[in-house]
């Protein structure tokens, strides 16, 4: 720096000096004509340079930085090694990002980049598929206003992407969706979308063979059933042996006729065309009544009973509903040694949600198992589940008729120390008299 301050003196200071020996020699008006000439020049030569760099200024990327004289040399210098360094800089960064483009557009999957208020900045051909979109006009829209579908406003509403959005309702009928979508920066957000049309076709035809193969073996089964009850009643069956086969298969055919009327409902219950038939569910009445179930199962072996403190009603479907409540405290009586007690409570909690819970005081759960516990035919102990004559179906059909009524089942449990299943259901499903309704 202090050699930048050196240079920039010398010449005012040479011009000083050669004026004061001009006024020796010839006066002070000559001296002040020639020190005047000498500074304009020298103002003149800084307006040139300073007219290049403007000049530079207005079009950097297209011109070349100015040569300059004097101090603006070294300036122009600088400036130039700068500008060859962004310029080498910037032409790495976009050659990162056509690679990055590149490697997204080749993905399966849809990649779309959300900024503030869901904005599209960008997105990869498959989105563009997926979605309908046009990487070029559609920048700067906000996504909702092109993919309109109800459940994938919500999606991006509720702000919970836990888990991924099954859409179906695409622009492409034929399309279905998984939609994923992922946080990250301040206020950004990555939609990654993936084409399970095939997946979901697979899932079709297992649900209609399971449902075409249990419909088939019901008429059999119940045929079989049937001899072998009136083989069993036969007054001359003297045979120790032949009774105690006939029981056996007995057992079996009725399992087995409980195991298919268990996977048709399931199929019904996940099946897309089935929709929810909505009524008005009296829930203690309903407890009630599977409370007497209940009763008849334990046949006087366990301590059952009621608490209601709510008289809410819902607004879902009364089968289904008695069939989730009637398999959980099935489960608890079956898991509940003799001796113990399964209470059913019925509450309202004071943010409007409304609970349904069975609690007993059986074996309980290990925590390794609680997450797969919905799932078909799971087994804790096979041995013992064997014996209580579960058909491993009875949580996977609770699980999709808490779906099908937007609830949520939450499992808490401690081995030694029993279980507590709670349904969890939404405001909505609170059910408002007619007037009521409209008033709303």
């Amino acid at each position: 720096m202090g050699d930048f301050w050196q240079r920039a003196f010398v010449f005012p200071m040479v011009m000083f000096v050669l004026a004061l020996l001009l006024w020796a020699v010839a006066g002070a008006l000559p001296a002040a004509l020639f020190f005047g000439l000498g500074m304009t020049l020298r103002l003149l030569s800084h307006l040139r340079n300073l007219a290049a760099f403007i000049r530079w200024l207005s079009d950097p990327d297209s011109l070349e930085v100015p040569d300059g004289t004097g101090l603006w040399e070294d300036a122009f210098s600088k400036l130039n090694k700068l500008t060859k360094r962004r310029r080498r800089d910037r032409e790495q960064h976009a050659a990162a990002l056509h690679q990055m483009e590149q490697a997204t557009s080749a993905l399966p999957e849809g990649v779309v980049i959300l900024g503030e208020a869901d904005r599209i900045e960008w997105c990869n051909p498959q989105a563009e598929r997926h979605f309908g979109l046009d990487s070029e006009r559609d920048v700067g829209q906000q996504i909702t206003y092109l993919a309109r579908q109800p459940e994938f406003v919500q999606y991006l509403a509720k702000n919970n992407f836990t888990e991924p959005l099954v859409l179906r309702d695409t622009r492409n009928h034929d399309l279905v969706l998984s939609i994923k979508l992922i946080d990250y920066g301040s206020s950004k957000r990555l939609l990654i979308s993936r084409d399970i049309t095939h997946l979901e076709r697979i899932e079709t035809m297992r649900r209609d063979f399971v449902a075409n193969v249990s419909h088939e073996l019901r008429t059999p089964l119940t045929v079989v059933n049937g001899f072998v009850e009136t083989m069993q009643d036969m007054p001359n069956l003297e045979n120790d042996m032949a009774r105690r086969a006939l029981h056996l298969m007995g057992e079996q055919t009725s399992r087995m006729e409980n195991l298919v009327n268990d996977l048709l409902t399931l199929s019904k219950l996940e099946n897309e065309q089935n929709a929810l038939l909505e009524e008005q569910v009296d829930v203690p009445k309903l407890m009630r009544a599977v409370l007497e179930e209940g009763l008849a199962l334990s046949n006087g072996q366990h301590q059952l009973r009621l608490e209601i403190g709510s008289e809410t009603r819902l607004s879902g479907n009364a089968g289904e509903l008695h069939s989730a409540f009637g398999n959980l405290v099935t489960n608890a009586i079956r898991y509940t040694p003799p001796g113990g007690e399964v209470v059913m409570r019925w509450s309202e909690q004071p943010d409007g949600l409304m609970v349904f819970s069975v609690k007993d005081s059986g074996i309980g759960i290990a925590p390794q198992h609680i997450s797969r516990l919905t799932e078909r035919f799971y087994r804790v102990d096979r041995s013992r589940s064997r014996e209580t004559g579960g058909t491993g179906l009875g949580l996977a059909i609770v699980k999709h008729i808490v779906m099908r009524h937007h609830a949520q089942l939450n499992i808490a449990s401690e081995e030694g120390k029993g279980s507590t299943f709670s349904i969890v259901f939404p405001q909505k499903r609170r059910w408002l008299e007619p007037d009521a309704k409209g008033g709303n």
